[in-house]
This record gives C-alpha cells, sequence and structure tokens, in this order.
C-alpha cells in the first residue's frame, strides 16, 4: 500500500505546462536532457542515453510514486501535450512536514518560462499534501537560471549551504531555497 496521498485527479498545471505521469513517449525528451552537460550528474539519466537507456530513465520516473518517494511528473508543453522536461516532489521528509522538488527542462525548450511555470504547478499541488509545510530546492550557486526560476517560483533564498552534496564526484556548496505554505 502506498503510504503518499493518491495521485492528483487533475493534473498540475500553471500558464504553459501541465504536470503529468511520465510515458514512454517521453523517451525522446530524456534523450535530448542527457545531452547536457549538467543533467546526468545530478540523477539517474546516463549521459548521451540511447533509446533504451532514455526509457529506463522515464520507467524509473514513474517507479517513484509506488516507491513511496515522491511525484515524478513530465513537465509537458499545455497546447501541444508534449513533454518538455521532469520535475519532481520529493516526500521522503513528510513526517517532518518537509519536501524537496527539482526541476530540469530539455535544452531545446529553455528561455520560455517552462521551468518557472513547472514550479509553480509543483508548489501549487505540494501544498494539496496534507502534512506537508515546507519545499526545499537545492541549487548550485552557478547556476543563474535554476536561481532565476526559483524566484520567479516564489522560493526565498535561506542561504549558502558549503559542501552540502557530491555530484559528479566533487563536493559542492549548495544555495538554499524555499517555500513555506502559509498558514
Amino acid at each position: 500500500m502506498n503510504a503518499l496521498p493518491p495521485w492528483p485527479t487533475a493534473p498540475p498545471a500553471h500558464g504553459g505546462v501541465v504536470l503529468r505521469r511520465p510515458r514512454d513517449e517521453d523517451a525522446a525528451m530524456a534523450r535530448e536532457l542527457a545531452t547536457d552537460p549538467y543533467v546526468p550528474t545530478i540523477g539517474t539519466l546516463p549521459a548521451g542515453a540511447d533509446e533504451e537507456q532514455a526509457l529506463a530513465w522515464v520507467r524509473r520516473q514513474l517507479a517513484r510514486y509506488d516507491e513511496d518517494t515522491g511525484f515524478s511528473f513530465t513537465i509537458a508543453d499545455a497546447g501541444t501535450g508534449a513533454g518538455v522536461g521532469q520535475c519532481g516532489l520529493w516526500l521522503r521528509e513528510l513526517p517532518e512536514g518537509r519536501a524537496t522538488a527539482g526541476y530540469s527542462v530539455a535544452p531545446s525548450a529553455r528561455g520560455r518560462g517552462f521551468a518557472a511555470d513547472a514550479l509553480k504547478a509543483l508548489t501549487a499541488f505540494g501544498w494539496t499534501v496534507p502534512g506537508l509545510f515546507r519545499i526545499a530546492l537545492y541549487i548550485e550557486p552557478w547556476n543563474t537560471g535554476s536561481v532565476r526560476t526559483a524566484e520567479r517560483a516564489g522560493y526565498a533564498r535561506e542561504g549558502l549551504l558549503r559542501s552540502h552534496q557530491e555530484i559528479a564526484g566533487v563536493r559542492r556548496d549548495m544555495l538554499l531555497y524555499a517555500a513555506v505554505r502559509a498558514d
């Protein structure tokens, strides 16, 4: 039995995006994400993924809910339904009222506001989860695009966590951004 709240009956949406369950056809988007030099270093998508590896990654995203990890969504263009990225609300700390979120947009879809729209939709969905009061983002200081996305979505910078996380074999500083549920 899944310990997480039910999957949303209406897909979360904001602006130009709809967050939906991953589908096999999202493998093309995953292959494009795998060409980004950074995205494969922060998750399970192999760099330069072939079709089989990309499909396996999509199916891992689909399984996150059943594994009680959280909600992994494909970010879909609201106009076309095509997958343009991935985002997740990770709920391992839900008993403490906390979650983390993450997002990645395929290189060809960047610069159109999809990431900020997705983070706004994901955050609004998060506030429907009983007992969730805080959503954190961890962003490397050099990643100005992600910083702008967080700020556009209403997240506040709370500080710098020195040597917080290992990425690609190197300890990295991370900026901590968070949104807190209004009372």
